[in-house]
């Protein structure tokens, strides 16, 4: 049995597959744990989740910034990016049901001694209370109004996270923390506009693994969306970065799709790495 972390596919469904038979994947022994972002900006996400659909429980998957925006484009709340490559899967016969399938994926898990999401874990968040908060989301992406939860989901503010939070403000905090966070200050106020590296930081802000006390850092974390960390982390090899592991390594825009094998410790892993062709020009 083998464990594989693998991070952003942004619908470049042919490295998957490559990656998949590197490694001698089988459904009926391995299991996939996939960091969010499945869909968008690849050529052929209606692929991948035809894939990751049809490996059942073999391929857990977390969602991502551009795997909810499918979901808010499909229910009419989002207008698509220029850049957008979805509208392969809303055309599609099977889109409805593929649709399903995505909004019952997860927003955090907790497996094999491993905290995995998709962007980052605010640093006044335990292990266990982000995997409560993001079972709040979960339940709103499953629940009966999906798309009053989807329309009140947009937006920047609160940029911090509250005990005392409540209704769509509340989901909106957990949302953005676990999609689309890479920087905020020590008392955990996020900041969305910066996308570069770690040393493009604004003023007063950090990466969010780098925040001191941060209540998550006893624990292995491994996310995505973070494409010049991932890339540059995996490249050097540097192992954990400080006792988190970044997966997104640019396969979109041309670097390679990463997977970590998890070995019999926690922490404990040895890269896989593909090659992929550019097929998107960064914004």
């Amino acid at each position: 049995m083998a464990l594989y972390l693998i991070g952003d596919l942004q619908g470049c469904n042919e490295p998957l597959q490559r990656l998949l038979r590197s490694v001698d994947f089988s459904p009926s022994r391995d299991t996939l744990y996939i960091l969010g972002d499945l869909v968008n900006r690849g050529p052929d996400s209606l692929g991948v989740l035809r894939s990751l659909s049809g490996l059942g429980d073999a391929a857990q998957c977390l969602l991502g910034n551009h795997d909810l925006n499918l979901l808010g484009i499909r229910h009419g709340l989002r207008k698509p990016h220029r850049s957008d490559t979805v509208q392969q899967v809303l055309d599609a016969p099977d889109c409805d049901p593929l649709l399903d399938w995505l909004r019952h994926r997860r927003m955090a898990m907790l497996e094999h001694g491993w905290l995995m999401v998709h962007a980052g874990v605010l640093p006044q968040w335990s292990a266990a209370q982000t995997m409560a908060l993001a079972g709040e989301v979960e339940q709103a992406l499953r629940g009966p109004d999906l798309a009053g939860f989807l329309k009140a989901m947009y937006g920047n503010t609160p940029n911090q996270w509250q005990d005392t939070l409540a209704g769509a403000e509340r989901l909106r905090v957990i949302v953005n923390a676990l999609t689309r966070m890479r920087f905020c200050t020590t008392d955990g106020a996020m900041e969305f506009a910066t996308t570069g590296s770690t040393q493009t930081a604004p003023p007063g802000y950090l990466p969010w693994f780098e925040v001191p006390g941060r209540k998550t850092a006893g624990l292995p974390v491994a996310f995505g969306h973070w494409s010049t960390l991932g890339a540059d982390t995996v490249a050097s090899g540097a192992g954990l970065l400080d006792n988190t592991l970044p997966l997104d390594t640019g396969c979109v825009w041309g670097g390679c799709l990463s997977a970590a094998r998890l070995g019999s410790r926690p922490g404990q892993f040895e890269l896989i790495r593909v090659p992929c062709p550019q097929v998107q020009a960064p914004d």
